[in-house]
């Protein structure tokens, strides 16, 4: 992966913002600022300024009081109180708490969290056929409005768990969530195709670099979103980049494509704090945010992804 030149960041700055035509409004933040935030390299500031409600539909709350599950991605403590740090920095007011797969299906790091963030605040669980309708709809008092299958490593999950827990979640409004590789999502097409749920796929639906657009995984995507149930989370750019930053080119065409594909029914995250990548090498969230108008050059388009796309899928209030 391409190094990345801190110098360079404000030459994407300046095409970033000349991407957006004119400010969305005044920033609460103060010019110049620096912010401190664990797990996310650099401090400065986007230049790209979010609309009111915008949302950080991916991140995770991790924390050790909680004991590790077989199979899962270890990560260090990444509390609440840290992400309101990285709020702060990029500007956002909403978010998405996602369980990570450390945890399996004890998601209590992933509930107490959301209710430590507070009302602006949704989850997305992981649960196994075992779960009573009760708990179901528990969480769905407490925030949650899905469940997540994290079968990038064996965990908690199996995919055959997916058409019968999604018939369940169903009822209740909710989506299934889905991490995989690409070429395993390719390869489970058939089961994919014959949900009629709710289906959100993580990280660009993992398509594979550097075929891209032309893979086989994004031929089954545009199939999915045909049949108007399935969504598409436009984050990590730099989970299957070949290219890397500051331009992430490769991942920004795929995510320019399903934007353009799909604008209701993308939204956007953060991944914050990044558990894939070591801590020497995390992401600057503030560079990712700021390669958003870039692949959706549209003022209208960006806010719809950022606010109302998150409104619906999650269920959060309308303003």
């Amino acid at each position: 992966m391409t190094s990345w030149n801190p110098s360079r960041r404000g030459v994407l700055g300046g095409a970033a913002a000349a991407a957006i035509g004119g400010s969305l409004g005044a920033d609460p933040r103060p010019a110049h600022a620096q912010y401190a935030v664990r797990y996310s390299t650099g401090s400065e500031a986007p230049t790209f300024k979010v609309p009111p409600n915008a949302t950080d539909c991916h991140f995770h709350i991790y924390d050790n009081r909680f004991p590790p599950a077989p199979g899962g991605l270890p990560a260090p403590d990444a509390t609440p109180d840290y992400y309101r740090a990285l709020q702060a920095r990029m500007g956002t007011s909403r978010g998405v708490v996602i369980q990570p797969s450390l945890y399996g299906i004890d998601n209590r790091p992933t509930l107490e969290g959301m209710a430590a963030l507070g009302p602006n605040f949704r989850g997305v669980v992981v649960v196994n056929p075992s779960v009573s309708d009760a708990e179901l709809r528990r969480m769905h008092d407490l925030g949650v409005r899905g469940i997540r299958f994290n079968l990038a490593q064996a965990g908690a999950t199996t995919l055959d768990m997916l058409e019968p827990l999604s018939r369940r979640v169903d009822a209740l409004g909710w989506h299934c969530q889905i991490n995989m590789t690409g070429a395993d999502i390719a390869a489970a097409a058939d089961t994919f195709l014959k949900i009629r749920g709710k289906l959100v796929f993580d990280h660009l639906a993992h398509c594979p670099q550097p075929a891209g657009v032309a893979s086989d995984t994004f031929k089954l995507m545009q199939r999915l979103l045909d049949q108007g149930n399935t969504w598409v989370k436009l984050t990590g750019l730099y989970a299957d980049t070949k290219v890397g930053p500051p331009t992430y080119g490769d991942a920004v065409a795929v995510a320019r494509a399903f934007a353009a594909a799909a604008p209701t029914r993308c939204v956007w995250g953060t991944d914050w704090p990044h558990p894939t990548e070591s801590q020497s090498n995390k992401p600057d969230d503030a560079l990712l945010l700021d390669l958003l108008p870039t692949f959706v050059p549209d003022e209208g388009t960006r806010t719809r992804i950022l606010v109302d796309n998150p409104a619906e899928l999650y269920d959060l209030p309308k303003s």
